[in-house]
């Protein structure tokens, strides 16, 4: 199974309809279809590591100042307890929790309404640990990765250039020089194999320190590269950015 990471960008993507939306959709049309998906969330970064196991995850409107339909919008995909478990074993001894109360939060459901608009595969989410160092949620991806042999679609889901602080709507789908430097860094290192600098992000310039303030929308992108067999393809379905500092960037490793 491929695996992904997309740069989802406003929670209002899973209602609009343009050049980021249509490039997931047909993304979800070329897939082979998932056994299940596994959401690796930047939304989701708390203390511990947990997972849910709910046979019917709520829709978490984890947002606020955002028009009454979104908060109207729900994914009402199926939970896999299954799934869950399964995960667990993938990470003993590792301490997962089993999760009853989180749900699908927007990084998930935004991008999921456009990938598997029926909403009838099933979904399980994956916390990230905020206490962990970046080598934790890359070794996290790797252990995760035989989930792709048994069906498992993992969806990485955040942004490479995150940072809401500097957005400049005059520059609607710009990049500050900047972004499209680290940008430009990041996929190289992803066509070049190179792990150890992705996990290195500070080390990829001046302009990380911009492009990831915090760290929790590109955590993400270590579960992917974590689940990607060496010499594996990579490919970018959509890239782009939207006000100058948030990166849309698609990145698919396998084949579609």
């Amino acid at each position: 199974m491929p695996a992904l990471f997309i740069g989802h960008g406003s929670p209002m993507n899973a209602l609009a309809d343009n050049r980021f939306t249509a490039a997931w959709r047909r993304l979800g049309a070329a897939l082979p279809r998932p056994r299940a998906i596994l959401v690796v969330s930047a939304h989701w970064h708390v203390p511990g590591t947990a997972v849910t196991a709910m046979a019917r995850p709520a829709t978490l409107h984890d947002v606020h100042g955002f028009p009454e339909s979104l908060f109207a919008f729900r994914y009402p995909a199926p939970g896999s307890p299954e799934l869950a478990a399964r995960v667990r074993q993938c990470l003993a001894p590792l301490r997962v929790a089993a999760d009853h109360d989180w749900g699908l939060d927007h990084g998930a459901w935004s991008v999921l309404a456009h990938l598997f608009p029926a909403a009838d595969v099933p979904v399980v989410q994956l916390s990230m640990d905020s206490r962990q160092p970046a080598q934790f949620h890359y070794y996290t991806g790797r252990r995760l990765a035989v989930l792709r042999e048994e069906g498992v679609l993992i969806l990485a889901s955040g942004g490479i250039v995150h940072n809401l602080g500097l957005l400049q709507p005059v520059f609607l789908d710009e990049g500050f020089d900047w972004a499209r430097a680290f940008e430009g860094a990041v996929r190289q290192r992803l066509l070049d194999g190179d792990h150890a600098a992705l996990v290195d992000w500070p080390g990829l310039g001046e302009a990380a320190r911009l492009a990831v303030p915090t760290p929790e929308h590109y955590l993400p992108l270590l579960y992917l590269v974590g689940a990607q067999e060496k010499g594996e393809k990579v490919s970018f379905p959509v890239e782009g950015f939207v006000m100058g500092s948030l990166g849309m960037l698609s990145i698919a490793i396998g084949d579609l």
